[in-house]
């Protein structure tokens, strides 16, 4: 019987498994809201088995994780790859989970520096390999928006260099937690296309963050922007300063992989900004562990 691979993306608020045949295909997925930091100290081979022993027990099945699960909380630590990294490094440094666990295998992040700065990545890698191979590349600009998005520059099919950008933190910040709440509703409405558009022109128009997300109050104050707008038009605010802040000067197609509405709001304002958008979901990260699997047994 060909080996099956039992592919983990366990992350801080989620875990997600798939059972993936010798090609690639999806045989059956799983999810629980199983993250690490629900996780206890040592807790971590009690939470896979009771999610995913049945799976890792069958004949010819081993498993690969990516995600915070290789972090210093994690099960075990995967140290990171410095850029530029592709298979072949994350391949070569996988960490082993100690028996008894059965056969489980830790696929480490990506490292990158600008400037002496460091920035790190767990479990967007890969998406960003699985990305390529259901694409067919070996170059592109990918983006992963989320809590804190991920913006990846690809060529020669390695990583060559990676930024995080906070942007959905900060929005559920200023949302929740500033004076621009109590302009705002507590619920979030349906999308408002019209005022997500104004903010993000507003934000394109280059006087930074700092300076526009005040006009969320002053916009609801003058009564020029009804309250159940708001939301769409802070969220416009928001990922406009992100791709503002992003240099795309010769960058003509953007390959974002998320789930909707998010990965939605950011198709449209690429669009708006003329960049073509080819849209993946969460299946380059089940390509991506195979990807990486098949390179471990090359």
């Amino acid at each position: 019987m060909p080996r099956r691979l039992l592919a983990i993306d366990w992350g801080s608020s989620a875990l997600r498994g798939a059972l993936l045949d010798a090609e690639g295909g999806v045989l059956e997925e799983r999810s629980a809201a199983r993250g690490l930091l629900t996780i206890e100290p040592g807790g971590f081979p009690a939470v896979f088995d009771a999610h995913f022993g049945d799976w890792l027990r069958a004949p010819d099945v081993r498993c690969l994780m990516a995600g915070m699960v290789g972090s210093r909380q994690g099960w075990v630590e995967a140290p990171y790859c410095a850029c530029p990294a592709g298979l072949d490094e994350l391949a070569a440094h996988l960490a082993r989970v100690p028996a008894p666990a059965g056969d489980i295998a830790i696929v480490p992040g990506v490292s990158c520096e600008r400037d002496g700065v460091p920035d790190v990545m767990r479990g967007e890698e890969i998406k960003v390999f699985g990305a390529l191979e259901l694409l067919g590349l070996e170059s592109a600009e990918i983006l992963m928006p989320g809590t804190h998005s991920k913006w990846a520059s690809v060529a020669r099919g390695r990583i060559q260099r990676f930024a995080t950008a906070m942007s959905g933190e900060l929005y559920a910040l200023l949302r929740r937690q500033s004076i621009l709440a109590r302009t705002l509703p507590d619920a979030d409405g349906g999308f408002d296309a019209d005022a997500f558009d104004r903010g993000l022109d507003r934000a394109f128009g280059g006087e930074g963050l700092l300076q526009t997300a005040f006009s969320v109050r002053t916009l609801a104050l003058f009564e020029r922007l009804p309250p159940s707008a708001g939301p769409s038009y802070l969220s416009g605010l928001v990922i406009g300063e992100e791709l503002r802040a992003r240099p795309l000067a010769g960058v003509e197609e953007v390959v974002v992989i998320g789930a909707e509405p998010l990965a939605e709001r950011f198709e449209r304002a690429l669009r708006r900004l003329g960049r073509r958008v080819v849209r993946l979901g969460e299946e380059a990260a089940w390509r991506g562990l195979h990807a990486v699997q098949q390179r471990r047994d090359a």
